[in-house]
């Protein structure tokens, strides 16, 4: 009986091994964010980001994104610029008051990471990958939107430039 005893505990722990869920390190966003975007004219950037960033470089398969802004939060340095922007021509954001972004997965690459998901922007999702890396203690990252394919004041597409680039920096603690 007793020579039982060891085969079979072995038996149940790899069972109940095989069932664990992992859970990627949960990161608290911290001030000092910026998420700023520049187009030539415009430029600037937004404020009030909210979101779950559950992220483990040894567990990519579960680590993920669920972020926002809030659009009204937007500052281009200039109010009349700002009104302009919140606008109904531009972001229109009493209809569509938040950008986010949801990751649906993250891979190690050769100059850190790439979350892939979706970027919800004017009411257009579009699927897009954005680069970044990860110190330990802040994500860094920077990719390109065409407020084209978003149908972002589309009435007049040479009025400003069509292609942002947005930089990310984001602080964060356990």
């Amino acid at each position: 009986m007793k020579k039982l005893i060891y085969p079979a505990a072995a038996v149940a722990l790899f069972f109940a091994s095989a069932f664990t869920v992992i859970k990627s390190q949960d990161w608290k966003i911290a001030e000092g964010y910026s998420i700023k975007f520049d187009g030539g004219d415009p430029s600037g950037e937004f404020g009030g980001l909210k979101g779950t960033i559950s992220f483990d470089a040894n567990d990519l398969a579960n680590s993920r994104f669920s972020t926002s802004i809030d659009v009204a939060s937007i500052n281009t340095g200039n109010g009349m610029k700002n009104t302009h922007a919140k606008s109904e021509k531009w972001f229109d954001a009493a209809k569509y008051p938040t950008i986010t972004f949801t990751s649906s997965s993250i891979a190690k690459t050769a100059s850190g990471y790439a979350a892939t998901g979706t970027l919800d922007m004017h009411g257009v999702q579009k699927p897009v990958t954005i680069p970044f890396t990860f110190d330990g203690s802040t994500f860094k990252g920077s990719f390109e939107v065409n407020r084209m394919d978003y149908n972002v004041n589309t009435a007049e597409p040479a009025h400003g430039s069509q292609k942002f680039k947005v930089d990310i920096t984001v602080p964060v603690s356990k």
